[in-house]
């Protein structure tokens, strides 16, 4: 067991089920993300589904994600076994599901008695939540759905995660599913510097260079130079979903009627929908430290 490396355990009934939704080639922070969640004795890893980020970047977007997921669990030497292909597009409409091995897991996964309570973690669109919802509308109350997406409230507006699939995202937040959702303005507080990733990232084993260099690499792609990107940092935005299961953020939240979302990507109440969790901010510190000490110990000899 990897946990070996902690002195610290896990209380009893403290564990929870975990299932990872990732477009993990989309840029460069997805795979900090994953590699948290790895290495966090809290979660009892079911799976991590490898995701489409639309067809911008690349045709087969889902198949480049399962493919990086695949590469970091042989960097780590997790069992292959874990990666699930999610929908390679996105929904059609919004009642008819794009059927994957990913959807099934979480309908599969959800079903089950357990003790643990189940989270799926969306750090890309939320393609395979809908798919999973309208294949087995069962599973609502069954897991939570974490979401790394979605514009600041109340207006809401464009959103790279929501624009690659709206519709997935309006099954979702129309559905009785438990969310909890932490928008742009709060996922893009997690600010890193290239400096200190070099520092406490790049000497942690293969795994570790692995991370650093393909971060600094993408930040020479033309995409990432046709964004703010400075060349001196980073926002590892889709950190703050693993975080939030880490440490409570009890203060640090809202609940809010779930909006109905336009095809502008705007927000509009519905006072028909329940309220789903709100972020308004995440302890960046708390996240950030606490993957560099798990990343160290885990490659240290």
């Amino acid at each position: 067991m990897i946990y070996d490396k902690y002195q610290f355990r896990i209380p009893e009934g403290k564990m929870v089920r975990m299932i990872v939704n990732t477009d993990a080639k989309n840029e460069a922070d997805d795979q900090y993300a994953i590699v948290h969640a790895l290495l966090s004795p809290k979660f009892d890893n079911r799976g991590i589904i490898a995701a489409h980020f639309g067809n911008e970047k690349s045709p087969h977007s889902m198949e480049d994600s399962y493919d990086e997921v695949l590469k970091i669990l042989d960097l780590m030497d997790f069992p292959k076994e874990l990666a699930y292909k999610g929908a390679a597009h996105q929904l059609q409409d919004e009642k008819t599901p794009v059927e994957s091995e990913g959807a099934r897991l979480i309908i599969e996964e959800a079903m089950k008695e357990s003790d643990m309570p189940l989270y799926v973690i969306f750090l890309g669109p939320l393609t395979d939540m809908a798919a999973a919802y309208l294949m087995e509308p069962r599973i609502a109350g069954r897991l939570t759905c974490i979401w790394i997406g979605g514009a600041k409230y109340p207006e809401g507006g464009y959103e790279y995660n929501l624009n690659n699939d709206v519709k997935a995202a309006r099954v979702v937040m129309n559905s009785d599913l438990q969310v909890w959702q932490i928008p742009r303005d709060v996922y893009s507080q997690v600010i890193v510097s290239l400096a200190e990733l070099e520092y406490k990232v790049r000497p942690c084993g293969e795994l570790g260079k692995y991370l650093f260099e393909q971060l600094e690499e993408h930040g020479h792609t033309s995409f990432a130079r046709a964004t703010t990107r400075t060349g001196e940092y980073w926002c590892l935005g889709d950190s703050p979903a693993v975080g939030v299961l880490l440490f409570a953020h009890m203060f640090d939240y809202e609940w809010v009627q779930a909006p109905y979302i336009t095809d502008h990507l705007t927000y509009v109440k519905n006072s028909q929908n329940r309220p789903i969790r709100v972020y308004k901010r995440v302890d960046n510190r708390f996240i950030l430290e606490d993957f560099f000490a798990k990343l160290a110990l885990f490659t240290s000899k």
